[in-house]
């Protein structure tokens, strides 16, 4: 059964209405060709103009750049659909709920002329590269560099686990153009690359536990040129950048799992109802019942919670800590859910032909990218 709305408090009648066109769009062009993705580790890019032209990419970019100017609830129902019904990951919503506010924040006239129609068409995809070999995440310390030779700059540097690395178009990069900057986060720019630069090269579909179909990868620059004006926004401000708009990205990945999580308990259901056991259906027994009603109940606080933060959101009052909150709790929930549907598929939840195995693989790594559980805590932690 489909996720049900009627309860929602954070959505109009014209989302739903748009809830409408995305479901049937995963149901009918994306679940079908699910598997065969997953096994070719990547999706198709003809996807992607598909779902730009039904409006589904980069909902939020202003209409004078081609897109709809609406708020990130429309973005929010993508992720939601995509998580309940596509049956394996996409990579819009990194296009959608993060590259594509960088450029609309942060970009020049002429950058955002030159992008953000093409990611609303789908016919550029993009991605982000922040993470590097040895370093992870922690951005005071990339080693890429951006250097001036006159009005270029010269790139070098590798980064590793990046999300749409292998079809993007575009990618946003992080890195150090004022090594002698007094405080090292001074000295961060994000410089836009293309993919069809000199110097630029793809390294290897990185092979993951979960998540198939996302291609992640290894990215390489060497002395790849680019015009200064590829600079997004201004010189050594890229830490600030990113700090601004981790709490969408955090609330985003907190949508899907969310999604993930009343997916897993559908399925569940369902399984438990027809499989038997000792000569009764597998839901006649105490414990099933049990399980199952405490994350029913734990389902209807998280749509609640997530509700919430999606309004907060839309009035632009979302704290970060509430965005960290958010990640924190829905995608632990996340993980308890589908673990414990996994049990209760016995056996066959152990078998990948069954959706139950390949979400609880997929959902391994929400508690780690966008922020660990860990750093959740702490962000929370130093705000009490």
């Amino acid at each position: 059964m489909p996720i049900d709305t009627a309860t929602r408090t954070a959505y109009t009648q014209d989302m739903d209405a748009f809830r409408d066109t995305v479901r049937s769009f995963m149901r009918d062009r994306v679940a079908p060709n699910a598997e065969q993705w997953d096994e070719a580790k990547i999706v198709p890019k003809s996807i992607w103009k598909e779902a730009g032209e039904l409006g589904m990419l980069c909902p939020t970019v202003p209409e004078e750049y081609g897109g709809l100017g609406l708020d990130f609830r429309y973005n929010a129902v993508v992720d939601e659909e995509a998580a309940y019904g596509a049956g394996t990951t996409l990579g819009f919503s990194l296009q959608s709920d993060i590259v594509a506010d960088y450029i609309v924040n942060y970009g020049s006239e002429e950058q955002k002329q030159l992008w953000l129609p093409k990611m609303v068409s789908g016919e550029v995809v993009t991605a982000i590269a922040m993470t590097e070999p040895g370093v992870g995440s922690d951005l005071q310390s990339i080693q890429t560099s951006a250097k001036r030779d006159g009005n270029h700059y010269v790139i070098n540097g590798s980064k590793t686990y990046i999300t749409n690395g292998q079809n993007a178009d575009l990618t946003l990069v992080c890195a150090v153009t004022d090594p002698d900057a007094e405080k090292k986060w001074q000295g961060v720019s994000i410089i836009l690359v293309e993919a069809d630069r000199e110097g630029y090269s793809r390294g290897r579909n990185l092979d993951k536990i979960g998540q198939d179909a996302a291609d992640t990868s290894e990215l390489f620059f060497s002395d790849v040129r680019v015009p200064i004006t590829n600079c997004l926004g201004q010189e050594g401000k890229g830490f600030i950048y990113l700090m601004s708009q981790l709490g969408q990205e955090r609330l985003s990945i907190a949508v899907s799992a969310q999604a993930s999580a009343q997916k897993a308990f559908d399925d569940t259901v369902a399984f438990v109802k027809e499989r038997k056991a000792f000569g009764k259906p597998v839901f006649d027994f105490q414990n099933t019942r049990f399980v199952l009603a405490d994350l029913k109940a734990k389902l209807q606080v998280g749509w609640a919670h997530l509700d919430h933060c999606l309004t907060l959101h839309a009035k632009r009052t979302l704290t970060p800590e509430e965005g960290a909150a958010a990640k924190l709790w829905h995608t632990e929930f996340q993980w308890e859910m589908i673990d414990k549907c996994l049990q209760l598929h016995g056996g066959a939840g152990y078998m990948n032909e069954y959706p139950i195995a390949r979400m609880w693989r997929g959902a391994r790594v929400t508690r780690i990218f966008g922020g660990t559980t860990e750093i959740m805590k702490e962000l929370i932690g130093r705000s009490l």
